[in-house]
């Protein structure tokens, strides 16, 4: 597969910042990885500038701008053929890039999403309820049959997410993507993954009004754009 291009939006993440990037870079992939510290205020930045790793490159934003945001930085800063989003929180595993490469070889898919809500999903049960509730409302307002577009994992062409014209500055970023996808009636595939979510106090960012503007996200760019 041509070079992938591993986009790490990250703020106030120094717990897990190193651990993340070790294990992005063990996975046996031809990548590039783009760290984007969105202002963080706790430490992140410092670990981040004394980290030396092949093919690593991090961009540090002057103030919190978003998750949106600091993804639109990487991917401006991108070479790969092919880009990944990997949050920096440990919820996600890296070595399973391999499985949503495979699936998007297959048989031409567009974009391929790690869905999370299988069989073994483990998580907590209000975020659970709230993001398989909005994920049933884009799949009303769409006439599709997603498992979890608000997962993370998402895997497309550089050149596909250029031609969407993302503006999304803040977490709203994943419904952009998706919504578009579909507006464009472009291939998704959607291939399991694993999730260990933390809880809020280990330090989980997305809040109850994150669902709010999540919800308006989705009839605005089903509607309106």
């Amino acid at each position: 597969m041509p070079l992938l291009s591993v986009i790490v939006p990250v703020y106030n993440e120094v717990k897990t910042i190193r651990q993340i990037l070790e294990k992005i870079s063990t996975v046996a992939i031809d990548k590039e990885i783009i760290v984007v510290d969105d202002g963080s205020s706790d430490g992140t930045g410092k670990v981040l500038r004394d980290i030396q790793q092949p093919n690593l490159k991090v961009i540090h934003h002057s103030s919190n701008r978003g998750k949106g945001a600091a993804f639109l930085t990487g991917l401006s800063n991108a070479t790969g053929e092919y880009v990944i989003i990997q949050d920096a929180d440990l919820e996600y595993d890296p070595t399973e890039y391999v499985k949503l490469i495979d699936e998007f070889n297959k048989d031409g898919a567009d974009i391929v999403l790690g869905a999370r809500f299988t069989g073994g999903y483990r998580g907590l049960l209000i975020p659970r309820l709230g993001n398989q509730f909005l994920t049933g409302l884009l799949n009303l307002l769409f006439g599709v049959q997603l498992n979890d577009f608000l997962t993370c994992y998402k895997l497309l062409r550089r050149d596909t997410l250029n031609k969407l014209d993302l503006k999304s500055k803040g977490f709203g970023i994943d419904t952009e993507i998706v919504s578009k996808i579909l507006k464009r009636k472009l291939k998704i595939k959607q291939v399991p993954v694993s999730y260990k979510p933390r809880n809020y106090a280990e330090g989980k960012k997305i809040k109850w009004y994150d669902g709010i503007k999540a919800i308006a996200s989705i009839i605005k760019y089903r509607f309106c754009e």
